[in-house]
């Protein structure tokens, strides 16, 4: 048996996180261990909820130079996991993906670092829905990568 062991590109990209969460999953029968593909569909833009794709999209409007799709990009693969980053003016985000086949684990990993003065507080109502949406993004993208419909 191997020793446990935890590693993230999310957690190497921001060493010293301000805030971190990690959700854990089962990889289901037949669907893809490409964590490349887990990480564009947990952050496709039907897979976002509306409260947040809204002020994406307006984000893009209001700056045309940042392109709302490309927010939330798989910005590099290393091994089992993908990374995604997002830079803002007031947090930068890491996001971490990883799909261990040999134990059928999907695992998500978020590191933020905040920027300013009063962006920990102007955050805190994502961080307290964090871990419902991503349970309910982990959940969709179980249905989808599967091939599971209800």
């Amino acid at each position: 048996m191997r020793e446990p062991a935890f590693w993230s590109l999310a957690l190497a990209d921001i060493a010293d996180p301000d805030y971190t969460q990690v959700w854990i999953d089962v990889l289901p029968a037949h669907a893809t261990a490409d964590p490349a593909a887990w990480a564009r569909n947990l952050f496709s833009r039907s897979a976002l909820p509306r409260w947040i794709a809204a002020p994406v999209a307006l984000g893009a409007l209001l700056h045309p130079r940042a392109r709302a799709c490309d927010m939330f990009t798989v910005r590099h693969v290393e091994g089992e996991e993908a990374l995604v980053k997002v830079d803002a003016r007031t947090v930068d985000l890491r996001v971490g993906v990883g799909v261990d086949e040999e134990r059928a684990l999907v695992r998500v990993v978020t590191a933020m670092r905040f920027k300013g003065r009063g962006a920990r507080l102007r955050s805190l109502p994502v961080r307290l829905s964090l871990a419902l949406l991503m349970r309910g993004m982990l959940a969709r993208a179980r249905r989808e990568l599967s091939g599971v419909t209800r």
